[in-house]
């Protein structure tokens, strides 16, 4: 097989591959990138068995077809290093030879044959969310996914397609975030996708796609990606409970004006009590040390007693930098039991810090 191409189309490729591979162990088959050329398109892989890429690609010139394996952490170090010129991969003696006039590299291969093969869709079921709606909505919430937790569901982002809504939900145990998509949806269904596979679907889609799905993939394709994640066997925690049910009190707040009250007391601490005056909100760093931040705000509450409450400025930061208006409400009950941040279809339950 031999295939010429401009150094940009071919670095592209295999930097939208890199979060594909196996990193810790080279000498594994999934540390490599799988070319193949078939009618006059080039095909590209990558996948660490958990999570994969296609990239499918008539922006390659073919001089004879064929198929190889190249570890693509190497093969993207070789063409970065080469100059915004053409570049030829040619395979000889099992042998990967990267030409570009007077350069040459040798780079060793594996049997394509032997490379993972991806899922299908064939005869698989299709979900028809609006696509662009839920890559919006799952970027909502991955702030609040958990990356290492023992219970592996809490390492991925549920997808709950109900009758008339589908949620949205991550949480890390101190906070709960959840984006609804309104919708009739023909039958229900729950599935958990990984952290890893949420951030890389925001990153390559950014038009319509489709989505299928069954008990052990997602797959995800477009005109030119064709994505495929291992879904998150459990059972993930009754979101539904920790919503409260009832609130005392609801009070719109201008997003600015808190980033920048929040961000101030953060110069001395991430924990931040917040008192909540009739005309004035008060922000304190919460330190251990003899060091100090305080700001306020002038704001009408509409409350008539003094509350406090106590947070990690994280959880709200991470919520404000998500909606697009000026204002949003928050929502308590008592100054212990979880607050609400919201905004239209979007909420996060934050846990306070309980001295």
């Amino acid at each position: 097989m031999k295939i010429r191409a401009q150094k940009q189309i071919i670095e592209s490729i295999l930097i939208n591959l890199q979060p594909f591979l196996e990193k810790k162990d080279a000498s594994q088959i999934t540390s490599h990138i799988l070319f193949t050329s078939q009618n006059d398109k080039c095909i590209v892989k990558a996948t660490d068995s958990e999570i994969g890429l296609q990239i499918v690609t008539d922006h390659i010139l073919i001089e004879s077809e064929g198929s190889f394996t190249a570890n693509g952490k190497k093969l993207l170090d070789i063409i970065r290093i080469l100059k915004d010129d053409e570049i030829s991969l040619e395979i000889l003696d099992n042998v990967l030879i990267v030409k570009q006039k007077h350069s040459k590299f040798k780079l060793p291969t594996f049997d394509p044959h032997s490379y993972p093969k991806f899922p299908t869709v064939e005869e698989k079921p299709q979900i028809t969310l609006d696509s662009l709606s839920l890559i919006q909505n799952l970027k909502k919430i991955s702030p609040a996914i958990d990356t290492n937790n023992p219970k592996f569901e809490l390492n991925g982002a549920l997808i709950n397609i109900k009758n008339n809504s589908t949620d949205l939900v991550g949480t890390d145990t101190r906070r709960l975030a959840i984006a609804s998509i309104q919708g009739s949806n023909s039958e229900e269904l729950s599935l958990i996708v990984p952290k890893k596979a949420i951030l890389e679907i925001q990153k390559l889609f950014l038009d319509q796609i489709d989505i299928y799905y069954d008990e052990t993939n997602l797959i995800i394709t477009n005109e030119n990606y064709f994505f495929y994640t291992r879904l998150i066997n459990g059972k993930f925690p009754d979101y539904q409970r920790i919503i409260p049910a009832t609130v005392k009190h609801a009070i719109t707040l201008p997003k600015k004006e808190m980033i920048d009250a929040i961000k101030m007391i953060t110069t001395i601490s991430q924990e931040i009590k917040m008192t909540l005056l009739s005309d004035a909100i008060i922000f304190n760093s919460l330190s251990a040390d003899n060091v100090e931040a305080k700001t306020e705000i002038e704001i009408k509450t509409g409350l008539d007693e003094k509350y406090e409450l106590s947070y990690n400025s994280k959880y709200i930061l991470d919520f404000i930098s998500q909606i697009d208006k000026n204002e949003f409400v928050l929502e308590f009950n008592e100054p212990s039991l979880p607050f609400v941040v919201k905004d239209d279809n979007f909420i996060t339950i934050i846990m306070p810090i309980v001295a």
